[in-house]
């Protein structure tokens, strides 16, 4: 019978850990261990941890900040399972998650799968629309889990699962602070290993409870696929570039504007269309209404990022240390 090890890196989210640890106690599949991992962070969950040894087992680490790639690994080196599971503290995962994972391995084995991620109904209405704004089509081209027919799946850690034979012959993940989970799907699949997509593995993620933070979250995540770039050059598809294209587009929009105001109707059918979207699925006005809000913070947000990648690390020739030391290393 597999033995999954769920592997969580926590920093300072005593609270939403909780609320992951509740889910987790409402596994149908009961065999697999939890392991916490604190990663230097001031607000420990020592304490929420210890409440849930009489219903999971349990075990919590405390290590100094290293970032969440080092942190994973070092829950692995500590896991007795043969597949590893890695969820970011801000999900709810339900009841039927690992039988679902346990069932579609047994048929279609991989050693490395991801999910998607929805929005939970508790979920705040700005919560609701930094989700949209994460997996629309209309946002990021329904790239981030939800596509079957991709010839190659890269799982991300929020959601994410890899055998014990992946991580020993690769290392898991590297020293990268952000995108260290693209790196490793990339560096899986350079391996020679299968990934795949598991549709009904989804898990609920919170990502940002401001929009001030999420912004700050995509800032980054656009940095990062520069940085990746300089790791995997093959990596770099046209769809990573459409953020920075819808950026620049704007900006042009905008300044014609100053000329003819028509030039400001594409931007309204595309907030428009937005709305519609999202309260088509949704069902929420205040949710769509934030959705254009969100939409713009993770388009804007991930192509400044990159363009300041861009200048730094291709213009400038800046290491990825020394470039985004302020964002990512302090």
């Amino acid at each position: 019978m597999r033995k999954f090890s769920v592997i969580i890196p926590v920093y300072n989210r005593p609270d939403e850990l909780t609320e992951l640890l509740k889910s987790l106690e409402l596994q149908s599949y009961r065999n697999f261990e939890v392991l916490v991992i604190e990663d230097g962070s001031s607000l420990s969950s020592n304490l929420v941890a210890e409440r849930f040894k009489n219903t999971l087992d349990i075990s919590y680490y405390y290590k100094d900040n290293s970032g969440p790639g080092q942190t994973r690994n070092f829950g692995v080196q500590k896991a007795s399972g043969d597949y590893y599971v890695f969820f970011d503290s801000d999900c709810i995962i339900p009841p039927q998650y690992l039988a679902t994972v346990n069932e579609v391995l047994d048929k279609n084995y991989t050693d490395a799968y991801g999910g998607p991620d929805k929005a939970h109904s508790s979920f705040t209405p700005v919560q609701k629309a930094i989700n949209y704004s994460m997996t629309s089509f209309f946002t990021t081209g329904g790239i981030r889990g939800r596509k079957k027919q991709l010839d190659k799946f890269f799982p991300r850690s929020f959601n994410m699962g890899i055998s014990q034979e992946v991580f020993d012959k690769t290392n898991g993940y590297s020293e990268m602070r952000f995108g260290e989970d693209i790196d490793l799907s990339l560096r899986i699949i350079e391996t020679g290993f299968k990934t795949q997509l598991i549709p009904d593995a989804f898990v609920y993620h919170k990502r940002r409870t401001s929009l001030k933070k999420f912004y700050k979250q995509v800032y980054n995540s656009g940095i990062a696929r520069i940085n990746l770039y300089k790791r995997h050059p093959h990596s770099l598809k046209m769809v990573h570039l459409l953020p920075a294209v819808f950026v620049a587009g704007n900006v042009l929009l905008l300044l014609l504007s100053l000329w003819n105001i028509i030039f400001l109707l594409p931007l309204l059918l595309y907030i428009l269309l937005i709305i519609a979207d999202s309260f088509l699925l949704e069902k929420n006005i205040l949710v769509a209404l934030l959705s254009p809000v969100a939409s713009y913070i993770q388009l804007f947000g991930y192509g400044l990022g990159f363009f300041h990648a861009l200048d730094k690390r291709i213009l400038r020739g800046e290491d990825e240390f020394s470039a985004f030391s302020k964002n990512f290393y302090k």
